[in-house]
C-alpha cells in the first residue's frame, strides 16, 4: 500500500464512529462510508449495534440487515457526471458519482412504486423520496465535486443530488428551494417497501 493511501485511510477511520470501520468488501481497505439498510436482498454486515453504531443510535436508526460501501466500492460502480447550479455560490459545478439506482442494485434492492427511500446525513437531516422519483430525477450519490473528492466536513463524503437545472419540478424555483431532497454528508439510505 502506498504511504499516502495508508495515511488517508488511517485518518478517515479515526474520524468515523467505531461501527463505521466494518469493511464493505473483504478486499476493501477503507472504512464504510455509506450504509443501505432495510429491504435489501444482499447483506455484508449484521444488524444495527447500539454500542458500536453511535451516530445511528443518536439519529434513531435501527435495522436488521444492511449492505455497506467503502469509498473504494463506491468508486468501482459506474459513475455519471451532472452540472447543476449550486445554491451555495450560484455557480455550475461538476458532481460525479454513481446513480442511486446503481448503488441500490448493488445492494440487491428491488424497486417498485411502493418503495420509499430515507436519505440520512451526518448532521441528522433526513428526507424521504419515492423510489420512482429518485430514478426519474437521476439522483446520484456524488463522491466528487469539480474533480476533487467530497470531504467530511464539507459536502461529503457523499451527497445525494440531482441536476436541478434540468428537472421540471425544480428548475424554475429559486436556488435555495431546489435541493431540499438532496442531503449532503449522506451516510445512510434506508429502503422501505410499502
Amino acid at each position: 500500500m502506498k504511504k499516502r493511501e495508508f495515511l488517508t485511510s488511517t485518518a478517515m477511520v479515526a474520524m468515523l464512529p467505531a461501527g463505521a470501520s466494518r469493511a464493505a468488501n473483504p478486499t476493501d481497505s477503507g472504512p464504510v462510508l455509506l450504509t443501505v439498510s432495510g429491504d435489501v436482498a444482499r447483506t455484508n454486515r449484521g444488524p444495527f449495534d447500539a454500542v458500536l453504531d453511535q451516530m445511528m443510535a443518536k439519529h434513531g436508526v435501527t435495522f436488521d440487515k444492511a449492505f455497506t460501501f467503502s469509498a473504494a466500492s463506491l468508486h468501482r460502480l459506474p459513475s455519471v457526471t451532472i452540472k447543476p447550479t449550486l445554491e451555495y455560490d450560484a455557480k455550475v459545478h461538476l458532481l460525479t458519482g454513481p446513480l442511486i439506482g446503481t448503488v441500490l442494485d448493488a445492494a440487491g434492492v428491488k424497486g417498485s412504486a411502493t418503495v420509499e427511500l430515507g436519505l440520512r446525513a451526518v448532521d441528522g437531516y433526513n428526507v424521504a423520496i419515492k423510489w420512482q422519483d429518485a430514478l426519474s430525477y437521476r439522483l446520484i450519490i456524488a463522491t466528487h465535486i469539480d474533480g476533487q473528492p467530497l470531504g467530511l466536513g464539507s459536502l461529503g463524503p457523499q451527497w445525494a443530488v440531482y441536476d436541478a437545472d434540468k428537472l421540471a419540478p425544480f428548475k424554475d424555483k429559486p436556488l435555495k428551494e431546489r435541493f431540499g431532497l438532496c442531503p449532503w454528508g449522506l451516510y445512510l439510505v434506508h429502503v422501505k417497501n410499502g
